[in-house]
């Protein structure tokens, strides 16, 4: 990327994504993007299918611009914006930027890196180096079932902490006077904070990014329910259920 454009400022949001897994890279881009300017170019490659016959999403969504594989990464990012619009790398795109040697195992470096770097440096156009499409591969993880009296999700990712984060939103949880998520036979209260929990014991709560996610106060909920990414997780109204 400073090879092609020396000024740009690169911000390495992480690195620590579970490998071979676009749902969790797609779930903290969706999530982070808009603490970013607009006109920022977002890079995101978990990419098993690296060198297959996978297509390049590039995208323009609430005036930030994004390059990631075709494979649902990019997915939770468009479904959350107000203004998408969504394009697949062109046929002709890498000859036009000189990209004539291109590994079969590094598309990050062979080809990510440096059209990110031409589309900040203002000389390409997502524009110029797609085709506009209406269809992309969804996100690995379904939606969360909503009804009135449970909300259904998924654990998506794991923190360094040993929380699970879910895609359960906590907006969906408003209209509920108890609620307790339901999680490995374990049922746990919600609470606000880490703090209103003894340590050790199970909460839920509405975290920072307004996902529902599991805890253990000053300990790792991963560990004690043996629970990993994908893991079903249920909240209940237990007002309801009496």
């Amino acid at each position: 990327m400073y090879g092609r454009f020396p000024a740009a400022r690169i911000v390495d949001l992480t690195h620590g994504i579970l490998p071979h897994w676009p749902a969790e890279a797609g779930f903290w881009l969706a999530r982070s993007f808009g603490y970013f300017p607009t006109g920022t170019v977002h890079v995101a490659v978990v990419d098993p299918g690296v060198g297959s016959a996978r297509d390049i999403l590039l995208a323009t969504l609430d005036g930030h611009f994004f390059l990631a594989p075709d494979n649902g990464l990019l997915a939770p990012s468009i479904a959350r914006a107000r203004h998408a619009e969504v394009r697949k790398l062109a046929a002709t795109a890498l000859s036009s930027l000189g990209l004539s040697r291109v590994s079969a195992t590094f598309h990050g470096r062979d080809i990510f890196a440096p059209m990110a770097a031409e589309i900040a440096a203002g000389r390409r156009t997502i524009v110029e180096l797609g085709t506009p499409t209406a269809a992309w591969v969804p996100c690995w993880i379904d939606e969360p079932v909503v009804d009135r009296e449970a909300v259904s999700g998924s654990v998506v990712t794991i923190d360094h902490f040993g929380n699970l984060i879910t895609n359960i939103e906590g907006d969906s949880l408003a209209g509920f006077v108890e609620a307790h998520a339901y999680a490995a036979s374990s049922i746990i209260p919600l609470r606000r904070t880490y703090s209103e929990a003894p340590p050790g014991e199970f909460l839920a709560l509405v975290n920072s990014f307004g996902v529902l996610e599991i805890a253990v106060a000053e300990g790792a909920a991963a560990d004690r329910l043996g629970l990993s990414r994908g893991a079903p997780v249920t909240v209940r109204d237990a007002v309801r259920h009496r």
